[in-house]
């Protein structure tokens, strides 16, 4: 369906529109939730809570940058506004010391999305969520620190104790 055509249906509320939509947009934004969450049933509510937001907020869509990342943004703000909610976002080592070097960490192995995503869940919430917004949604530590009502240290030493965590969970798993 070109997309033109399928924003003016859903600006329409046209429900064929909005249950294809859904149908092919879900998986991956449910995946998106689910970094963020650890339960599945909040993942689920902050997705459909996401869509609900996406139709009916269409008119708002300018077509500045793409359309399945402006419906990205609105689901991972779905699942930091659950965290806000029902979690206590704690931020451990806050005061942790940012080393000067630069950072090589990346993962080399050949991971599945299910091996991933059980080591995320292995994370604390505030390493999780900065990694996750950092990492996999590109987002600057400025724009973490606004997010999430955190300092821009703060930010960088969530994801610098991210990193160390998960890289002591790989060398657990013998992949380093």
């Amino acid at each position: 369906m070109n997309e033109a055509v399928l924003i003016q249906r859903l600006q329409a509320q046209e429900p064929a529109a909005q249950k294809w939509l859904y149908d092919r947009y879900s998986p991956m934004l449910f995946a998106v939730c689910r970094r963020y969450l650890h339960s599945r049933e909040d993942a689920e509510e902050a997705l459909v809570s996401g869509f609900f937001k996406v139709f009916s907020q269409i008119e708002s869509y300018t077509g500045a940058g793409s359309f399945e990342g402006w419906m990205r943004r609105i689901v991972v703000n779905e699942a930091l506004m659950m965290l806000r909610r029902n979690y206590h976002l704690v931020f451990p080592g806050d005061d942790a010391k940012i080393p000067e070097r630069e950072d090589s960490f990346s993962i080399e192995a050949e991971l599945s999305a299910r091996e991933i995503l059980e080591l995320l869940d292995q994370l604390p919430t505030g390493y999780r969520t900065v990694f996750n917004l950092y990492v996999l949604e590109g987002f600057k530590h400025h724009e973490i620190a606004e997010t999430l009502g955190i300092s821009i240290n703060t930010s960088k030493s969530q994801l610098i104790l991210a990193k160390e965590k998960l890289r002591n969970l790989l060398r657990a798993k013998g992949f380093f």
